[in-house]
């Protein structure tokens, strides 16, 4: 992209990527599938960060209990599909980002359709264990980069997360039952080898909360979240994936 061309906004990253680097990422194609308290947030890096054109992958509308942690959530969006408030919004930050919205649910029979268009990489961030084993499989068989975010509920140390194998890791159930059920029933390397699949998580023990007041008709059931780490969690997601994107 000639200096001329590059929308202004991207100025900055050009400083620090390079002009070559900025060319790549406004070349790039990137899926990012569950647009929740990691995931909005890792698209909006992404679309902020010069990425052409986005596959966003959810079938979640914003209600008012995601005000704390998804970028999309707003008085104004409850209601609306996820994808389509993100998709709307980033029309006001990069006019020129090519967004494609899909209502959907990743599953094992449609995550090869889903993701037909290969695109140059993907982002997990996704609460189901069998949409993460999914994409695991389908980025060893085509060669996608994937990173598959781990739990972060439960979790308040944003300075403790990590991008590593899934072998290494650790205070994440739900990242254990992947790790458990690739290696069972894919063929994946046991310990101590990696397995080839990158995933952002916490090394911070879970926390349940000490109070909830059902009676307010509050959800008590599960961990609670807070923004400084999912979107925390999201963020180093996207940078991996950046990284990926300006290196090929």
């Amino acid at each position: 992209m000639a200096r001329s061309d590059r929308p202004r906004r991207l100025t900055a990253l050009a400083n620090l990527f390079g002009a070559e680097g900025v060319a790549r990422l406004t070349d790039a194609h990137v899926a990012v599938v569950g647009l929740g308290g990691v995931g909005s947030w890792a698209a909006e890096a992404l679309a902020r960060s010069g990425v052409g054109r986005l596959t966003l992958i959810d079938m979640d509308v914003v209600v008012e209990s995601n005000l704390n942690r998804q970028v999309q959530a707003l008085r104004t969006t409850c209601g609306m599909a996820k994808v389509t408030a993100l998709a709307e919004r980033f029309a006001q930050i990069a006019p020129e980002l090519d967004v494609r919205p899909v209502d959907a649910f990743v599953t094992p029979d449609n995550v090869a359709t889903l993701l037909a268009e290969a695109p140059d990489g993907v982002i997990d961030a996704t609460d189901d264990g069998k949409a993460k084993v999914a994409l695991a499989c389908w980025a060893r068989e085509s060669g996608t980069p994937l990173i598959l975010a781990g739990a972060a509920g439960g979790k308040r140390d944003p300075t403790r997360i990590r991008c590593a194998d899934l072998a290494s890791a650790i205070q994440d159930p739900l990242l254990a039952k992947v790790r458990s059920r690739l290696r069972r029933l894919y063929g994946f390397p046991r310990a101590p080898r990696k397995m080839g699949v990158k995933v952002v998580f916490s090394d911070e023990p879970m926390v349940r909360g000490a109070a909830c007041d059902a009676a307010a008709g509050l959800a008590c059931a599960g961990y609670g979240s807070v923004v400084t780490v999912t979107g925390a969690m999201g963020f180093a997601a996207a940078q991996w994936m950046l990284d990926r994107l300006i290196a090929r």
